[in-house]
């Protein structure tokens, strides 16, 4: 890459990496359980593998984000990228629930390695050329644009691509017999999600250029997690403002889980059968991934409107769970006025949710120093992905109606409530989390 690192440059590395990595995973929504499911695997077996994907990212969430900060951005991306090309290959081909065990888990740790990274790559890059005091929203808020127009379009392309194999002559039956049933055309979005992830690796080793690090030895990264774990949890109790942040991720989490866990089953209801319940929601899926970057796209003009970022946040929150309530009020309805409205209301939680998110973390990240940047977002990710664990787990016990989207719902609007009362200003000076012992603290890592 020889192209100067600039921000605008920095900026259109960041949204690239965003595609590469987020496109596999989209490519791998709608194929993966219809491909659990041909391959002889039960419900319960299935939710087995995706328990093990849950549990495995976020019981290394907060360590993964400490070799961010220790090993570099760009070596812990690529990592990430070898795992999930890896854990695609497993799922695309294997046959025994140990292997596709095996391939959940290791997307899991690929997840785990990925949030934050790439961000606080660019947020460091946006620092040193333009100073701290620099608007992170517009950047931010491509990324998240990307990375929603990524997952829209691999989702289409990982449910047609399979259909249009199956619906050719004779070409899923060829398939199967060149591949002694190897590779089912289920399959294939996945295959293709391991050729992107290839190409996402090579790119992030080209592309991502940094400062060196001071060396680390493997001893001194592992001693320094569990400092690395305190210190995130200590950055949430010790500032208002950071607690306000993560408090807003885990209300997202339960939201989303209720979203994730509630929308396929109504959606099959809705159509009358599984079959054509999965392609509705695979299309589904896909408007709420583009109305979650059109709310991306537009957070820097909310944030003007809205006076400051703050402001952003908690109308954004709050168009989030209006919509979220919106679909509760209208679960034990049927008819076209029913469902039109429940459509504005999956509509509204995703361009909510769009918008808040860049906002969100630009106050992050002037709270935070670059030593603990991708931790910060770890514990941020770590937050969403515990209240959505546990918030389906309490959906699951509920009786069917409206009331477990309204328990979703009713998170998220006191997630947007916590904004009420502005916190301290957003250019505060910045803290972070203790730093890794094996990175001295001349090194201007340290807090």
């Amino acid at each position: 890459m020889t192209e100067p690192l600039n921000t605008p440059a920095a900026r259109r590395r960041y949204v690239t990496t965003c595609v590469l990595f987020w496109f596999p995973a989209g490519l791998t929504i709608a194929p993966l359980i219809l491909l659990f499911t041909e391959r002889g695997m039960s419900l319960v077996a299935i939710a087995g593998f995706f328990a093990a994907h849950s549990f495995t990212a976020a019981a290394l969430e907060l360590p993964t984000g400490g070799l961010s900060d220790v090993l570099g951005r760009r070596t812990v991306l690529a990592a990430a990228g070898v795992l999930n090309l890896t854990a695609f290959m497993l799922l695309a081909l294997g046959a025994a629930p140990w292997v596709l065990t095996c391939g959940m888990a290791l997307m899991g740790a690929g997840r785990a390695l990925s949030s934050g990274p790439a961000e606080a790559w660019y947020v460091d890059i946006v620092h040193t050329h333009s100073g701290p005091d620099t608007d992170l929203r517009p950047g931010l808020a491509r990324g998240k644009a990307a990375t929603s127009a990524a997952l829209a379009t691999g989702t289409l392309l990982g449910g047609a691509v399979p259909w249009l194999l199956a619906t050719g002559p004779d070409v899923g039956t060829r398939l199967r017999e060149a591949t002694s049933g190897l590779v089912l055309p289920l399959s294939t979005p996945l295959l293709l999600a391991a050729a992107v992830e290839i190409a996402f690796v090579l790119y992030v080793l080209a592309a991502l250029r940094e400062r060196p690090r001071p060396a680390a030895t493997l001893r001194g990264v592992l001693r320094g997690i569990p400092v690395t774990i305190a210190g995130g949890l200590r950055l949430g109790a010790r500032d208002a403002l950071v607690r306000r942040i993560l408090l807003s991720a885990g209300a997202a989490g339960g939201a989303l889980a209720a979203i994730e866990l509630l929308t396929p089953g109504r959606v099959a209801t809705l159509t009358g059968a599984p079959e054509s319940g999965a392609v509705v929601f695979a299309s589904l899926a896909c408007a709420g991934f583009l109305c979650s970057g059109l709310g991306s796209h537009l957070a820097p003009l909310i944030a003007r409107l809205a006076g400051s970022g703050e402001r952003a946040v908690q109308a954004s929150l709050g168009t989030s769970a209006g919509g979220l309530l919106l679909l509760g009020a209208t679960a034990a309805f049927t008819g076209a006025p029913a469902t039109a409205l429940a459509a504005i209301g999956y509509g509204l939680v995703y361009l909510g949710r769009g918008s808040a998110s860049p906002s969100e973390n630009d106050l992050l990240h002037r709270r935070v120093t670059s030593a603990g940047r991708a931790t910060a977002l770890s514990v941020q990710s770590l937050a969403l992905q515990l209240a959505g664990a546990l918030t389906g787990l309490l959906i699951g016990v509920l009786p069917p109606g409206p009331i477990p989207w309204l328990l979703g719902g009713t998170v998220l609007l006191a997630g947007a409530l916590l904004w009420i009362h502005r916190g301290e200003p957003a250019s505060a000076t910045a803290t972070g989390v203790p730093q890794h012992t094996t990175v001295p603290p001349s090194e201007g890592r340290g807090i």
